[in-house]
């Protein structure tokens, strides 16, 4: 009979309903027979058809609020309950339990005039079976009316409101849970960025210096000197584990790297950002060159960050990534036609990449590279980050050549 998750509280509130109805139907069929009514036998009879059907539709599963069968179940039970009382006048307490079922089972622009019809016809029979007529008469079933709306309605109201707060609890949970696990994945990603950059800037760096001695010392020495020897096998040891260190590094790198070049990742990233009205474009500019993994990872979280606040902040219809490798330097520049902002109050961080243009910075110098910003109300924003290239003859450049396969 509700469509509701069943309580404790609604299961007794029902079995009190239940119980409220036969109980005053059972009284008006004891009444009628005691006094010996001329129609007892028919305020029996009658008495038990309404008993069978409240109890038919409180079984029944398609009784439920808002719907057909209910308002059909609520015309039977009203029509009996209309004859039993022309027959009794003690049927006029089973109106109170009629209150409640209609303003529970019917929409308010229907509930609310049943109770009222069901109110009048209670007062009706006073006059119908020549009882005194007094204020009482009229005040007792108005008053049950009235104290079976507030009661219901309250109740409803009571429980929307329950709904609403459970559903904000199960809300901030899931939003706790999802936070909890983008912070997860954000330290994972963190520390894998570190440990690949730690890797790269001491053990692989200084793997590639002793190779760089260890080869300078074996074309010094005469070929076929014992010492010649063991200087080879020391490189190809050397050779051997910054090949490792390297594996390490590759392994360590964010996701959208480890599928393809930085270019590729950038190329995705463009595509894959979205806005109301805005396009991203991007282009590569002269040769490409491999870069060490520190550098794509700084050139790509730039990237993230920079187009970030372009979506959250800026408006623009168009945006532009532009990779350029140069002779000496390698530059990333993300440019947009958005409102701009004031350079002098630059934001701490940007939403979404989780890297503030203070970060950026810090990131480029730790590569020795620079940062600027170029944005002015109404002007768009230009951020470019430019590094330079390892040199040719140092250590950074033999860690971006490939491992040789045999010893020189």
């Amino acid at each position: 009979m509700d469509s509701r998750a069943p309580t404790s509280v609604t299961t007794a509130l029902r079995l009190c309903l239940h119980a409220l109805l036969v109980g005053l139907l059972l009284l008006a069929a004891l009444r009628a027979t005691g006094d010996g009514a001329r129609h007892d036998t028919a305020v029996v009879v009658l008495a038990g058809v309404m008993a069978a059907l409240y109890g038919a539709g409180a079984l029944a599963p398609v009784v439920r609020p808002h719907t057909r069968a209910a308002a059909v179940w609520l015309t039977a039970l009203g029509a009996v309950w209309l004859a039993l009382l022309v027959l009794s006048s003690d049927a006029l307490w089973v109106a109170f339990p009629l209150y409640f079922l209609q303003l529970h089972l019917l929409p308010a622009r229907w509930g609310l005039p049943a109770v009222a019809v069901t109110a009048a016809a209670a007062i009706t029979s006073f006059v119908l079976h020549g009882q005194e007529v007094t204020p009482g008469s009229f005040i007792g079933p108005l008053l049950g009316a009235a104290v079976a709306v507030a009661t219901v309605f309250g109740y409803d109201a009571l429980f929307r409101e329950s709904e609403r707060r459970r559903e904000l609890i199960d809300e901030l949970v899931s939003t706790r849970a999802e936070l909890a696990a983008a912070e997860r994945a954000a330290g994972t990603l963190a520390e894998r960025e570190r440990l690949a950059r730690e890797i790269h800037d001491t053990l692989a760096q200084g793997l590639s210096s002793i190779q760089l001695l260890l080869r300078a010392a074996e074309r010094s020495l005469p070929g076929d000197s014992p010492a010649t020897t063991h200087v080879r096998r020391a490189r190809e040891a050397a050779q051997d584990n910054l090949a490792e260190a390297r594996r390490f590094v590759r392994a360590l790198t964010p996701p959208d790297l480890q599928r393809g070049s930085l270019a590729a990742a950038l190329s995705r990233l463009s595509s894959r950002t979205s806005a109301p009205g805005l396009t991203v474009q991007f282009a590569v500019s002269g040769r490409p060159v491999e870069l060490p993994t520190p550098y794509e990872v700084a050139l790509l979280r730039t990237a993230q960050s920079a187009l970030a606040n372009t979506v959250r902040h800026s408006g623009a219809r168009r945006a532009e990534i532009t990779l350029s490798f140069m002779e000496t330097s390698v530059a990333l520049d993300v440019v947009d036609d958005g409102r701009g902002f004031d350079t002098a109050a630059e934001p701490v961080t940007s939403s979404g990449g989780g890297f503030g243009l203070p970060a950026m910075r810090a990131r480029a110098r730790s590569l020795g590279g620079t940062l600027s910003v170029e944005s002015g109300s109404g002007q768009g924003t230009a951020v470019a980050v430019t590094l330079p290239l390892p040199s040719a003859d140092g250590p950074a450049a033999e860690d971006l050549g490939t491992t040789e396969g045999r010893a020189a």
